[in-house]
């Protein structure tokens, strides 16, 4: 399971069946659980923590420090969870101690071609990150998030639950959950209701995110009078909570 041509550190840790291809290397400090398959030159730099299950293609990076001109040698970290994909040549950085030192990655996420995810990012599970999406420092994105191809969003951005962020977008502010953002005008462009349906939101669940989106973007209202017009629905409904929660907390302000 580990090819003759592969470099592993005598600090590294490595599971249970796990396959190592040729001309990969394996730095210090780096832990990989079991049935993760590393293809043929993939490089995994420590500290760095890899769950189970994970799949990296050939000519990923992983674990490298970050761009970062502040960066000093600090030891800063990466988390990976299960069940990632991550195709070819993409980049994954670890933390700088401007942040939490600490880039963490959840479980079952695709990474697809050149995808790149810098310093101090945070990603939640089941996201998608089409061909040549960038995440700058500090990003945050929650679940089922999904970016198509080419989209990049500004450091520090943070992007809700569900949102689906259309190919070609900039993101130079944060997108609510259950949101839609038009890759070509890089605007609100509604809610992402198929994403919806395809994971079992009900027709009224969706129809409540739907009253909240008119509340928040159609009534000419500033997200201090949305929320407040929200308030009462948040406190019996999860999904407009959610929603609450995360316009109350968007310091870069929303993409409009």
């Amino acid at each position: 399971m580990i090819h003759s041509t592969a470099v592993i550190s005598e600090k590294a840790t490595l599971g249970n069946n796990v396959s190592v291809g040729p001309f990969c290397y394996i730095g210090d400090d780096v832990v990989i659980g079991d049935d993760c398959v590393l293809e043929s030159h993939v490089v995994i730099k420590g500290p760095t923590t890899v769950g189970k299950r994970n799949r990296f293609f050939q000519f990923c990076s992983v674990g490298e420090e970050c761009q970062d001109k502040k960066y000093a040698g600090e030891e800063t970290r990466l988390e990976i969870g299960d069940d990632n994909v991550f195709r070819e040549t993409c980049t994954v950085h670890r933390g700088t101690i401007q942040d939490e030192g600490l880039t963490k990655i959840g479980s079952r996420n695709l990474f697809m071609i050149n995808a790149h995810v810098a310093h101090d990012v945070i990603i939640g599970d089941d996201c998608i990150l089409a061909n040549n999406v960038s995440l700058a420092g500090h990003v945050e994105l929650g679940n089922f998030v999904i970016f198509g191809g080419g989209a990049a969003i500004h450091q520090f951005g943070k992007v809700g639950s569900h949102a689906f962020v259309g190919a070609g977008a900039i993101v130079l502010r944060d997108v609510p959950p259950f949101v839609m953002v038009n890759g070509q005008k890089h605007v609100a462009a509604g809610i992402n209701s198929e994403g919806l349906r395809r994971r079992g939101f009900t027709s009224g669940q969706i129809m409540a995110i739907k009253r909240a989106y008119r509340a928040i973007y159609r009534d000419n209202n500033t997200i201090a009078e949305a929320v407040a017009k929200l308030s009462d629905v948040a406190e019996s409904d999860e999904n407009i909570r959610s929603l609450v929660s995360f316009l109350e907390n968007a310091e870069r302000g929303i993409i409009r």
